[in-house]
């Protein structure tokens, strides 16, 4: 894993690699008491000629650099985030699975470590990088997710994280996601926090729907977080000639959609097979040709270097 700590008037400098290791954290440490935390999640791929690949680190870079200034942290550089991910990936290589058989999933983690007592932003603050081997972050694999529409619940509100990558953000919807689960749905879908009649997001990924030509999205309003494979798919499904569309998106329009699909660097693209909202259960298309798997396709194929990449988002690791 990769080490890099500076204090709160600070920047960071120097990092290094190290066994991964447990850490030792003072009892008061800001992260501890008051949550100050951010994360990112990207992920390693082997190519068929055997390169290794990162997917756009620096747009983890940016966003974490975005939540580090939210929750009053130093941050990396995107330089020093990148070059980091870079490290403990080349240094984890031999976990990186076989081509189609998983990823490196890399996480890097910003936290004030220093101990405060009081309510204030921590006096040091360390960032690490640790990895894993993974494979499909649903257990169903590729089939059809079914999510629930939870009422009671909600995952941020207006002024306040939801659209930053705070550890305070994933807690709370761990009772959600529970009752849900033990009814039978994948995860859940939330709404909004004011009207409770718009779609905003599902615990661990973005939303998107299809009528047609149209996609849609929930637009990015402070309550959304901006997700990298959804910035990606975005810019991939108006390539393949698509409408698309960031807008509020009532839960009404459910029940008109061709089919829906959720994104996110540990689900990739998922197609959706129903959403349980009031006990109505809507259903998706989810055989046949779907725009959802024509469009992971390209996303995949970019990912893993089976199709050129012209956009710059790969980086490839020697």
């Amino acid at each position: 894993m990769y080490v890099m700590r500076c204090s709160k008037d600070d920047n960071f400098k120097e990092g290094r690699l190290s066994r991964f290791a447990n850490i030792e954290i003072s009892p008061s440490a800001g992260v501890l008491n008051y949550g100050q935390g951010i994360y990112e999640g990207t992920k390693a791929n082997r190519t068929e000629d055997g390169r290794i690949l990162l997917f756009r680190p620096d747009q983890n870079a940016t966003r974490m650099m975005h939540g580090a200034e939210r929750l009053c942290m130093p941050s990396p550089s995107i330089q020093q985030f990148v070059d980091a991910v870079k490290e403990t990936v080349f240094a984890n290589k031999r976990w990186i699975p076989p081509p189609g058989k998983g990823s490196l999933y890399v996480r890097p983690l910003l936290v004030g470590t220093g101990p405060i007592l009081g309510l204030a932003p921590a006096p040091e603050y360390t960032f690490l990088v640790y990895a894993s081997p993974v494979r499909n972050y649903f257990k169903e694999g590729t089939a059809p997710l079914n999510l629930y529409i939870d009422e009671e619940f909600v995952r941020a509100s207006p002024g306040g994280a939801g659209g930053v990558k705070t550890i305070t953000n994933y807690a709370p919807v761990l009772k959600a996601i529970s009752r849900a689960k033990d009814r039978g749905f994948s995860d859940v879908l939330y709404l909004d926090a004011v009207n409770r009649k718009y779609l905003e997001e599902v615990s661990s990924c973005n939303i998107f729907i299809v009528k047609g030509n149209r996609i849609s999205t929930p637009a990015i309003s402070g309550t959304i977080l901006q997700g990298i494979t959804r910035k990606s798919i975005l810019e991939i499904a108006r390539d393949h000639g698509y409408q698309v569309e960031e807008r509020a998106i009532p839960v009404d329009n459910l029940g008109d959609a061709d089919e829906v699909f959720c994104t996110g660097t540990a689900v990739g693209v998922a197609p959706v097979g129903s959403i349980t909202h009031r006990n109505r259960r809507i259903e998706f298309k989810t055989e046949g040709s779907l725009i959802c798997k024509e469009l992971y396709s390209t996303l995949v194929g970019l990912q893993t270097g089976r199709i050129e990449d012209k956009k710059g988002w790969t980086v490839e690791i020697h």
